[in-house]
């Protein structure tokens, strides 16, 4: 039967079943809406909460201890927190699959303005306002999340314009993860108190700074490593 299929022009499909193709991208599309809707959920919560102390531009209501003798330092703040947003809110767009796919226009936009409107400005402030800020916690962890977050937000762009889409895809993943590093150092700045009251606020905010973004680049990787079309498969 084989032999007569093959000579008829009709080779003998070795893979799934067609009625297993649809049901599993149905299934990817749905693990797709559910992540996307979680991560939008996470980042409207946490601009929710963290936004409203400097919309009103008081330098009274900054929830960080401001520098007295720089007055720079409160509206360097207030642009480091936007531009902080625009890289957060971008990078929801940059990730939305179907913008990817379909509007390919707008996400280049939003991958720009993610770049020079978000990811730059803001990690470059980080960094100035670490030096007005001698002895603040979590100093270390923050200057090497601002380094870490421009390195692979610039290679990512490089690697765009080389045209090696695979590795930009890759290096923007890693800025991904940085920019959403934030996440979860408020959270350990909530959970850690209550878990051990008597902790000194410094290593608070020093295992807050690092916590985040590091298990963000773990998860990260391993996904990475999981889904690569080079990644050893058994045998059916």
């Amino acid at each position: 039967m084989t032999q007569n299929a093959e000579r008829a022009g009709s080779p003998v499909s070795t893979g799934p079943p067609r009625s297993a193709r649809p049901l599993k991208k149905r299934r990817t599309r749905w693990q797709r809406r559910v992540w996307m809707t979680l991560l939008v959920v996470a980042v409207t919560a946490f601009l929710a909460y963290e936004l409203p102390p400097y919309l009103a531009l008081d330098p009274s209501r900054a929830v960080i201890v401001l520098n007295e003798g720089f007055p720079l330092h409160y509206p360097l703040l207030i642009v480091h927190i936007a531009t902080g947003t625009v890289a957060m809110v971008t990078a929801c767009l940059q990730v939305w699959p179907w913008l990817r796919q379909r509007r390919p226009r707008i996400h280049r936009i939003s991958g720009r303005l993610y770049v020079f409107a978000g990811v730059l400005p803001s990690a470059l402030l980080s960094l100035a306002i670490m030096l007005l800020m001698p002895g603040w916690g979590g100093q270390v962890g923050i200057t090497m999340h601002a380094l870490l977050w421009m390195t692979t937000t610039v290679v990512g762009l490089r690697m765009a314009r080389q045209r090696r889409y695979a590795e930009h895809r890759r290096w923007m993943l890693y800025s991904f993860a940085l920019t959403m590093g934030i996440l979860w150092g408020l959270s350990g700045r909530i959970v850690l108190p209550i878990i051990w009251p008597a902790i000194d606020v410094n290593y608070i905010f020093e295992v807050a700074r690092w916590g985040g973004w590091v298990l963000n680049l773990i998860i990260v990787q391993w996904w990475l490593d999981r889904t690569s079309p080079s990644r050893p498969r058994q045998a059916a």
